[in-house]
């Protein structure tokens, strides 16, 4: 019911921002800040350190959008949003892009009139439980409570798994991720379920993050990304081919440290053309030819992004998995700058 309900709602905002979506890029340079929605505070993926700055994936993103779009990386304003509220402040126009770890749906893309920019990063709904719980599968959670965000796809995958198994759960629901983790450690839940890289991101911030596992169960595909109101295809294409820039920039062998002499031009056509040595791709998109150069140089590319938020090295410690180049096993495939 809170699904259906917030669905509605969001619905009717779109209804009346189609117009103000036509534009989204000239407003964003005149006003000379990108509004970006974020999570209020998810380690990895956009979460501010104690003096107030922002870092994450999906924070770097819209840092790239702001360096190829305002020349400025740090010309960000970060919009906290809850699973509730994320929808309706883009639909409504109160953000430009929305970069919060969401998961590209049918209804979303269609129904509520989002367009998305690409896929950031592959994941999938799992389980954390307390070691002392003893579980080793999502099998053995028959009866117990589950911590779960309100307003995402994590609910119905929830029901739809329990159903599917002849299993029964009491739901515990929290409005954004703060509140998961202190009911759980409040012991007011057994479990929390969430995209994998959530929950490794969880308990990385908890004191002792070896008393927790996550179960070996993947029930859902969730394609995170970002995503813009339908209506502006020029801006969705900056978003989209943004995201491609550091994409393709890892494929090429680009990184924020050589990407400043590789622009003075290369033997090698596109990385001339991503970089804006040839062609007129810049133009193309009403942007200058330098435009992905900036993004790249101001974050790196898609592996130094990882790498540096989540990789193996960070107290996360995600593996590449499914999000490695497609050169490398993984399913991120950058399309063609052409």
């Amino acid at each position: 019911m809170k699904m259906t309900t917030a669905l509605a709602t969001i619905a009717a905002a779109t209804l009346t921002a189609g117009i103000a979506s036509a534009g989204t890029m000239a407003d964003v340079q005149a006003r000379g800040k990108l509004n970006c929605g974020v999570t209020g505070g998810q380690a990895g993926f956009s979460a501010p350190d104690a003096s107030g700055a922002w870092h994450g994936m999906d924070v770097d993103y819209c840092r790239a959008v702001a360096a190829a779009v305002l020349k400025d990386p740090n010309a960000v304003t970060f919009v906290p949003t809850t699973g509730q509220t994320r929808f309706t402040a883009l639909a409504s126009g109160e953000i430009d892009i929305l970069s919060r770890t969401t998961t590209w749906t049918f209804s979303r893309d269609v129904d509520l009139k989002f367009t998305f920019a690409g896929v950031n990063y592959y994941d999938g709904q799992a389980f954390m439980v307390p070691k002392s719980l003893g579980a080793k599968s999502a099998k053995d959670l028959n009866g117990a409570t589950v911590c779960i965000q309100t307003g995402t796809t994590t609910e119905l995958n929830l029901a739809e798994y329990f159903r599917k198994n002849n299993m029964k759960y009491d739901p515990v629901p929290v409005e954004n991720n703060g509140d998961v983790q202190q009911k759980y450690l409040a012991g007011a839940c057994d479990v929390i379920t969430s995209d994998g890289s959530d929950l490794a991101s969880t308990r990385s911030s908890f004191k002792d993050p070896q008393d927790h596992i996550i179960l070996p169960e993947v029930i859902s595909k969730e394609p995170l990304g970002p995503l813009v109101r339908q209506g502006d295809d020029q801006w969705a294409d900056v978003a989209r081919w943004t995201l491609n820039a550091l994409l393709a920039a890892e494929e090429l062998d680009i990184t924020s440290e050589n990407v400043e002499k590789l622009s003075a031009g290369t033997d090698n056509p596109e990385i001339n053309r991503l970089l804006g040595k040839e062609d007129k791709l810049g133009e193309m998109l009403g942007l200058d030819p330098a435009w992905a150069k900036r993004a790249i140089a101001a974050v790196g590319n898609y592996g130094e992004i990882f790498a540096r938020n989540v990789g193996d090295k960070t107290p996360i410690g995600l593996a590449r998995g499914q999000n490695a180049l497609w050169t490398q096993g993984g399913l991120m495939y950058p399309l063609p700058f052409r």
